[in-house]
């Protein structure tokens, strides 16, 4: 029997590598229930496995119902407070409801109707948004009017003030990703509400952004730039340059220059421009490029990762699950979980012709506590 009102349950159970089962061995748990003890003996299999075991599972949602979704929501859910930003966030089915994509990431749909504000706020949480389809929202980060278009990728470290204008007469959807999840678990968040509306002059529509003025030339840092807070200053990493560079990539590799990761796979990861690091503390995003037919090799990471198709069709494997993904579709890939693609675009489904995978993923944590680790498939490393 057990302690009553202890949350410590003790069981003695007859098994190689544990003490017989005997009524002082009994009496001697009921003891550490009473004083709040859990002797490692009892545990050592579930706390010291001999791999890491996530708490998520791999799972695919259709960007088509999350669309629809969030349309049905803007119809319906108020944007200001109450409805704070109309966020609609991914829930891993394995982690009891919670709005996590992963234990360590959250990633959400966010819908704003022609001519909405979503009011200003700030939190340490550490934040991105990335345009999958449509343009006409600005964020405005610090007073900076930012235009969020296709393919964009928008970082904004923690506690930044910022607010959204949709200055057009469409909808506009993006996924937002955060340290949501990290934050909860390590109880270090704070959060603080803003002004409800921004002013006339911070609601602008300019071609560029200040912060793209400033730090968006590439290998150039200004002079003028003293110390700088943790996360990119650069606001907005335009998709023109990041397709390029993918493009760029694999046209080296067919002029047998190399230039990828391995064959007919491109990549590129955002940095901040400042320091060559990732663009946030937590958060590592990058964008891949899988030529059609080529397959990526199953690859396995320690911490887990995020990944949205952003142009073309193809097949992803992560674990046991295999889906066909297309554009918009967003999948998780836990932690230590193999994970490969195998495009399947062309023509009609791409512009590039290729498939396309936006990934973010909490490597930078894991690298700070050198605990990360990476296992290729059919090979030693």
């Amino acid at each position: 029997m057990t302690t009553p009102g202890s949350p410590v349950r003790l069981h003695a159970v007859d098994a190689p590598g544990q003490p017989d089962v005997t009524p002082a061995l009994e009496d001697l748990y009921r003891g550490f229930e009473r004083e709040l003890l859990v002797p490692l003996w009892t545990e050592i299999g579930d706390l010291m496995p001999a791999h890491p075991r996530s708490r998520a599972v791999p799972h695919l949602w259709r960007w088509e119902n999350l669309r629809r979704l969030a349309a049905q929501a803007g119809d319906l859910v108020p944007v200001g407070r109450g409805g704070e930003r109309r966020a609609i966030a991914l829930a891993n089915p394995s982690l009891g409801g919670r709005p996590f994509a992963t234990p360590t990431l959250w990633a959400a749909i966010q819908y704003l109707m022609p001519g909405e504000d979503a009011p200003e706020h700030r939190h340490t949480q550490h934040a991105f948004r990335f345009v999958v389809e449509g343009e006409g929202v600005w964020t405005v980060v610090g007073g900076d009017a930012v235009p969020m278009r296709r393919g964009d990728f928008l970082p904004q470290a923690g506690w930044n003030r910022h607010a959204h204008h949709n200055a057009t007469s469409e909808p506009m959807a993006w996924i937002d990703g955060l340290d949501i999840p990290f934050q909860y678990a390590t109880e270090a968040q704070f959060f603080e509400f803003g002004r409800d509306e921004i002013s006339d002059a911070e609601r602008i529509t300019p071609e560029r952004s200040r912060s793209e003025r400033l730090w968006g030339h590439p290998g150039l840092r200004p002079v003028s730039a003293g110390e700088l807070t943790p996360g990119s200053p650069l606001l907005s990493y335009k998709w023109e340059f990041t397709d390029r560079a993918l493009a760029d990539q694999l046209a080296l590799e067919a002029e047998g220059f190399g230039g990828t990761v391995e064959p007919g796979h491109a990549a590129v990861r955002y940095t901040d421009p400042a320091t060559g690091a990732d663009v946030l503390p937590t958060i590592r995003a990058e964008m891949h490029r899988i030529a059609r037919g080529a397959e990526t090799a199953p690859v396995r990471e320690t911490g887990s990762s995020v990944y949205q198709v952003f142009d073309g069709s193809g097949t992803v494997t992560v674990g046991d699950r295999t889906w066909t993904a297309t554009r918009g579709d967003l999948f998780t890939v836990p932690s230590w979980e193999p994970f490969s693609a195998r495009s399947e675009a062309g023509s009609t489904d791409s512009d590039s012709g290729a498939l396309d995978l936006f990934r973010f993923s909490d490597s930078p944590v894991f690298e700070a506590l050198r605990l990360n680790r990476t296992h290729h498939e059919g090979t030693t490393r």
